[in-house]
């Protein structure tokens, strides 16, 4: 069948041809999702369609954070684009408004905005305003992080420098345990956060043995790769005045969490009551669109102004603004903050009502459209069930629900839809899972 929307200028190949093709010409370490891969040519909303017409359920893309497609995001790129795209040597009004739009979403004092084109850039631009603002080297990381795939921020990775291919930890680079409660070495107790968070000094002291002073801590809101990790409440407070005890700056990573997924807050380190002093910014931001940002406060900001201009072709051009604009205007007008808050917390109940019934699942946690569902082997040693979560995610995309898994053990699936998902999808995701569990 040919794809009506596909251009008359771009053969239309099958699958296998477009297999043999990636494999001859492109990226030989680039993936692709499922042991039958699928050629999707079309999203629109929660949905993502095959060459042939056949819709299935997104629930792991939180990049078309407002919805595949959005009319009023794809009409304001096309308008901008119809008009002007150049780099930001020019006056132009999309790029300051979007930058008060932006701040007015942030607590006080994150009040200067750099625009990059992706969470990698802004990752790696934060590192150096950190070490600018500084004088100092180090940067203390969560296990199993991942912060991007620029150098720089491999070595901040360990998701990516302990894994296979990895050089291992840099000297400049502390690591600390991940602050899992369900499997880590502190567990489900009101203390758990606190102690956490007192693990901080070890490794800034460490550091320091290697004569390395602490610029920065580096921390996702909620851990995405570590297995949509919670952290216990209390852990950002204790972490963030280590770090600033020690001189060091705290960077607050949202690119896979900001933009009201969380539900109750608009950004999700909110949740722990604390202001980073630096907050990047990247996958929901344009809807799809390749953008990121770093918010910093203004003392921060002054200590990068050495002489050097800092100038990036592409951040913050015309088009990426309007489209971002767009999507500030979708969120607030379509209430998709309360949509992720109230179908979060259902989606949620039925995951657990669910646990009550499967003892594969060890554990359900999230916030908002972001969720996990830890499943195990036995409940009691809480043994990863890595080729069960495998079989799971392939058993929903037969059933075209797509999912994915993450965590060290790669037993964790991953849930985190666009945040138009309705309690309508929940319902539909939780019966066919429950299916698959079941043997059904």
């Amino acid at each position: 069948m040919t794809d009506p929307t596909a251009s008359s200028n771009v053969p239309q190949r099958s699958n296998a041809d477009i297999l043999r093709l990636r494999k001859q010409l492109l990226n030989p370490t680039l993936s692709v999702s499922y042991n039958e891969p699928l050629k999707i040519v079309r999203g629109e909303g929660v949905w993502l369609y095959d060459q042939h017409g056949q819709a299935y359920l997104d629930m792991v893309n939180n990049v078309c954070h407002v919805g595949h497609c959005h009319p009023r995001v794809v009409a304001a790129g096309q308008a901008q684009m119809a008009q002007l795209n150049t780099n930001t040597r020019y006056l132009h009004d999309n790029i300051v408004e979007y930058a008060l739009r932006l701040t007015a979403t942030l607590p006080g004092p994150l009040s200067v905005v750099f625009l990059t084109n992706s969470g990698t850039e802004a990752n790696d631009l934060a590192l150096r305003l950190a070490r600018a603002h500084t004088r100092a080297l180090g940067v203390v990381v969560v296990d199993h992080a991942y912060h991007g795939h620029s150098p720089s921020m491999v070595e901040l990775s360990p998701y990516k420098f302990k894994g296979k291919g990895g050089a291992g930890q840099s000297s400049h680079v502390g690591v600390v345990a991940m602050p899992d409660t369900y499997r880590g070495p502190f567990r489900e107790t009101a203390a758990a956060g606190q102690q956490y968070g007192q693990l901080l000094p070890g490794a800034i002291e460490s550091l320091r043995q290697c004569g390395i002073a602490p610029a920065a801590f580096y921390c996702e809101s909620l851990l995405g790769c570590g297995g949509q990790i919670v952290l216990p409440e209390g852990y950002l407070p204790e972490a963030y005045a280590a770090v600033r005890a020690a001189g060091g700056v705290c960077v607050a990573d949202e690119v896979q969490v900001g933009f009201g997924r969380v539900g109750e807050h608009f950004w999700a380190f909110e949740s722990q009551g604390v202001v980073p002093d630096i907050v990047t910014i990247g996958k929901p931001i344009g809807n799809g669109h390749p953008m990121g940002a770093v918010v910093t406060t203004p003392e921060i900001a002054a200590s990068f102004v050495s002489g050097m201009e800092y100038f990036n072709t592409f951040g913050g051009n015309p088009v990426s603004c309007a489209i971002a604009l767009a999507v500030l205007d979708v969120i607030a007008d379509e209430q998709l903050e309360e949509n992720a808050r109230r179908v979060g917390l259902f989606l949620m109940d039925g995951l657990r009502e669910l646990q009550q019934r499967h003892d594969c699942i060890g554990d359900v946690r999230g916030r908002g459209l972001f969720v996990g569902a830890e499943l195990v082997r036995d409940r009691e040693s809480r043994t990863p069930d890595q080729p069960k979560a495998k079989a799971v995610v392939e058993a929903m995309k037969a059933r075209h629900v797509l999912l994915s898994t993450e965590g060290p053990d790669d037993n964790v699936l991953k849930i985190k839809p666009p945040i138009v998902f309705s309690q309508a999808n929940a319902e539909e995701f939780l019966d066919k899972l429950d299916q698959v569990l079941r043997g059904s």
